[in-house]
């Protein structure tokens, strides 16, 4: 199943923070942020060091796409 990090995004704009300072609070590259951007694979790893950089649990950035059935 697809996961989006669209509740990453509604998170940091609730904080009043960038993108930017979001990454360099939380250690990441800007090549990462690409991947969250673009809804993309990113480690646990990844995924830990915003929680821990934005004091929040995993469900508050990000959800899973539920797919559409085969037909």
């Amino acid at each position: 199943m697809p996961i989006t990090f669209k509740p990453l995004w509604k998170l940091i704009i609730y904080l009043d923070m960038t993108k930017e300072e979001m990454r360099i609070r939380a250690g990441l590259s800007p090549a990462t942020i690409a991947k969250l951007g673009k809804d993309g694979n990113v480690t646990s790893a990844v995924r830990a060091k915003i929680c821990i950089a934005l004091d929040c649990r995993l469900s508050d950035i990000a959800a899973i796409v539920p797919e559409e059935p085969a037909e």
